[in-house]
């Protein structure tokens, strides 16, 4: 079993080769501690899952999708050779040098007066290549086909819960201001027609609260981040 050492109030739970996301949202839902960051360290992916217990409304608690996506970028940018690149599609997409390397996901229970229970927020990443063709999927790569074979998962992992701890420390104290510029800096893909939770228009910037702004057919459209609410099918 793989050791994983955290900050304090978060706790390691090895997937055991089960789906994380399908397994924090189960233990979410059975009422488990905030901090549970469920893992599965296999040899090609990285996958974990974080549950969070929010106490604000969840249109402003889903900033932890961009927080966890800062704190992946900044756990790489500590890790990684200087040369590589990291950066967030809007909808969790993560990039790396351009390509797509892995996607963060959220779920939440069903609110009630706004407020949910619970809220968990997974984490995909490719270390190596799916296949030794990647000129068949070019738009796609793996951590260590990116130059960063020496970062290993377990250090991967941890960095990422201490850096998105501080994007949360940094959130509750000061709001999505530092967020937003940080986020910003980051973001892939935000220019010209775009297409975002079933909607297409074109990009005009994101909100407070990390929504979408959207021109639709002339019209200024709002997606929030809780349009991309998911379950593990």
């Amino acid at each position: 079993m793989t050791s994983v050492t955290l900050p304090p109030l978060f706790s390691a739970q090895d997937a055991q080769g089960g789906d994380p996301f399908a397994l924090a949202i189960a233990a979410a839902t059975e009422g488990c501690d905030a901090g549970l960051v469920i893992h599965d360290l296999a040899a090609d992916t990285l996958r974990a899952a974080i549950v969070f217990a929010p106490d604000v409304p969840l249109a402003q608690a889903t900033a932890m999708l961009p927080i966890c996506g800062v704190g992946i970028q900044n756990a790489l940018g500590a890790l990684a050779p200087p040369e590589v690149g990291v950066h967030l599609g809007w909808d969790g997409t993560i990039y790396v040098n351009g390509g797509i390397c892995g996607a963060l996901r959220i779920a939440a229970s069903d609110p009630v007066d706004d407020m949910a229970d619970w809220l968990v927020i997974d984490l995909t990443l490719s270390l190596w290549p799916a296949s030794d063709e990647m000129g068949l999927t070019p738009e796609m790569t793996a951590l260590y086909a990116e130059g960063c074979a020496e970062v290993s998962a377990v250090e991967l992992l941890e960095a990422w819960v201490r850096h998105t701890l501080v994007g949360i420390n940094a959130w509750a104290d000061g709001g999505t201001k530092s967020l937003h510029r940080e986020w910003v800096g980051l973001a892939h893909g935000l220019s010209g027609e775009i297409t975002a939770a079933g909607q297409t228009g074109t990009y005009l910037g994101v909100d407070e609260s990390m929504g979408l702004l959207l021109k639709v057919a002339g019209n200024t459209t709002l997606i929030p981040l809780t349009a991309i609410l998911t379950r593990p099918v």
